[in-house]
């Protein structure tokens, strides 16, 4: 039997980190608040988690794969694709549609949609590397790209929304880690491309 690494003590620390990160970064701008502490310690909860579920098990001395390494790759999207994935790769996604308006100036539909792209890639990146190198338990499909793609979508959807409704708005402003002014409130909600009338 092949020994793990051992999870907590890989993720508690991340989680640390990363908060301890942004909590530096409201305090050396002065924008210190409770509600964007909550806002830092629940992306240090937030990564931690991805970590935990979409890296992890890697193994200590599990031989180095001698397969290929298109072997531990899905290209073809919805093929073997099961809808129970699908959902779950757009949920666990869906917070980044969330975060990231509260986190940046000017969020967007691109700035959104890049974002849970560029954090997708990295995870089935990752996922290639550990499962041919370290035995790990996952494959890079370009399905859970796509997934997760469309949970960040979602989520954006889902806050452009909410904050339409004026109480919604004035609570979760305070949350939000830069000043967003009406102008910027009403052109988030629109994609970019409709803004520029193409």
């Amino acid at each position: 039997m092949f020994h793990q690494v051992p999870v907590l003590p890989v993720v508690v620390p991340l989680a640390a980190a990363v908060f301890a990160g942004l909590m530096w970064s409201l305090i050396r701008s002065g924008r210190f608040s409770v509600p964007r502490a909550a806002v830092a310690l629940a992306l240090g909860v937030y990564v931690a988690g991805i970590v935990a579920n979409t890296i992890f098990p890697v193994f200590l001395d599990k031989p180095v794969s001698s397969a290929p390494w298109g072997s531990h790759l899905a290209v073809v999207p919805f093929v073997d694709y099961e809808i129970a994935d699908a959902v779950m790769n757009v949920l666990v996604f869906v917070p980044v549609g969330v975060l990231v308006p509260l986190l940046i100036a000017r969020a967007s539909w691109g700035r959104v949609v890049l974002a849970a792209a560029v954090l997708s890639l990295t995870i089935e990146v990752t996922q290639l590397v550990t499962a041919h190198l370290l035995g790990g338990g996952h494959i890079a499909d370009v399905n859970d790209l796509i997934s997760n793609i469309t949970g960040g979508a979602v989520g954006f959807a889902v806050f452009s929304a909410l904050v339409k409704v004026p109480s919604v708005s004035a609570f979760v402003d305070r949350f939000r880690w830069h000043e967003i002014t009406a102008c910027a409130r009403g052109a988030a909600a629109i994609p970019e491309g409709w803004r520029r009338g193409d």
